[in-house]
């Protein structure tokens, strides 16, 4: 029987703990704080988008836009579709909602929590509370780790499942990058992922708490369309944020590598000819009235200001003296609104952590340290990141499985 030790009790460390004790061996996790999978607690609104009805193992990596191919062992091993049928065997009935997100019927992420601790107590795992500092190696090898009353605990294998440094109230404050760097690990540097833009254009704090659906966007740096996607989003007082925002905040590794933008299309669903021809019957409709007054039936009231102004036509003159050229750039403007990225939201607010542990430094096939023998990662702490809709989890799910797998 080995001892082994799994620092953080959360999606990826409690998986990882069940599955090694499965194999009969001595399991304790260590949780800093006093329940554990606070983050799965509090993710999807309280609800827990926990995975994504994705089965189809290249659609499944397509979502991943951070290191995908790492992934495909231990995506291989543990499929959406098996976190479905253990949350089943645990008796947390699921449901499919939009964009294939699964959630607990119950609709309460408490009901996953305790599904996961459950499973790891049945399977003889112990959880304690306590806070890992350091390692302590013997021959290149963990021998015990040391918590922050300076007590320890030895072990013949530990894990790190510690999390990335987004949402720190639920305990994660990069402790996992701590303890890697000093079994000699290379962390990639640490951004926000899925996080919302932060925008210099002037005209944003006047759309706060507007929600726009079935708008397009693609996400340019230096001119050039790295992202896109179609869906909701939302103005805030300092920028955008919404699915579409947080998934393409994903592709930014660093804001200051490049000029940002993202490029909005608020009516997708028309071509610039057939957008055209909507102007021109609205105008023909509101023909004798004032420019400010034509665009209600075409655009949100909040949004209205904004593009007269941005078009340079006079919000007082009168429909049936605007002329072609100007209702074309109107067009162009309603289906090309340009929002300067100027930063990316804090780190704090984000879903997830970008950057992590280098992926070259991890086996993919077993999630163990090549540089300590008896070292192993899984979860956020690794440098993967997915987009929005129960893909991150997964990702958590999936190499935690794998991870005590091989423990």
């Amino acid at each position: 029987m080995k001892k082994i030790v799994i620092i953080g009790a959360g999606a990826s460390g409690l998986m990882a703990a069940a599955e090694s004790a499965k194999k009969g061996n001595d399991v304790t996790v260590i949780e800093k704080m006093q329940r554990p999978a606070r983050k799965v607690l509090i993710s999807g609104k309280g609800r827990c988008n926990v995975t994504n009805a994705c089965f189809d193992m290249e659609e499944l990596i397509s979502n991943v836009p951070t290191n995908p191919r790492f992934l495909y062992s231990a995506f291989s091993n543990f499929m959406p579709y098996d976190t479905i049928a253990f949350l089943e065997e645990m008796g947390v009935e699921t449901k499919i909602e939009r964009g294939n997100r699964v959630f607990p019927v119950s609709d309460k992420a408490v009901d996953i929590v305790d599904a996961l601790v459950r499973n790891a107590k049945n399977c003889g795992v112990k959880i304690i509370t306590g806070t890992a500092k350091a390692f302590e190696f013997e021959n290149n090898l963990v021998k015990a780790v040391v918590l922050e009353d300076k007590s320890r605990i030895e072990c013949d294998a530990a894990a790190v499942c510690t999390g990335g440094k987004s949402y720190p109230a639920t305990g994660s404050t990069g402790d996992g990058y701590t303890l890697a760097r000093s079994a000699g690990h290379t962390i990639i540097r640490i951004r926000p992922s899925l996080v919302p833009l932060v925008c210099s254009n002037n005209f944003i704090p006047k759309l706060q708490g507007l929600s726009l659906k079935n708008i397009s966007v693609k996400l340019q740096k230096d001119n050039k369309t790295i992202y896109t996607d179609f869906g909701e989003m939302l103005f805030t007082h300092f920028g955008i944020s919404g699915p579409v925002v947080l998934s393409a905040s994903s592709h930014i590794r660093d804001i200051k590598d490049g000029k940002y933008k993202i490029i909005l299309d608020l009516k997708p669903a028309l071509d610039e000819s057939m957008l055209d021809k909507r102007i021109q019957r609205d105008f023909l409709e509101y023909n004798n009235k004032d420019f400010i007054n034509s665009l209600s039936a075409l655009l949100p009231k909040k949004l209205i200001p904004v593009i007269v102004s941005l078009s340079g036509i006079e919000p007082s003159r009168k429909v049936n003296e605007i002329n072609r050229q100007e209702r074309k750039n109107l067009g162009r403007l309603i289906k090309n609104l340009e929002l300067y990225i100027s930063d990316l939201y804090d780190i704090e607010a984000a879903i997830v952590t970008g950057g992590g542990i280098d992926v070259k430094e991890i086996n993919p096939k077993t999630m163990q340290s090549r540089l300590v023998e008896n070292l192993y990662f899984a979860g956020e702490v690794i440098d993967v990141d997915a987009y929005t809709g129960g893909f991150n989890l997964q990702i958590a799910f999936s190499t935690g499985v794998l991870c005590g797998q091989n423990m």
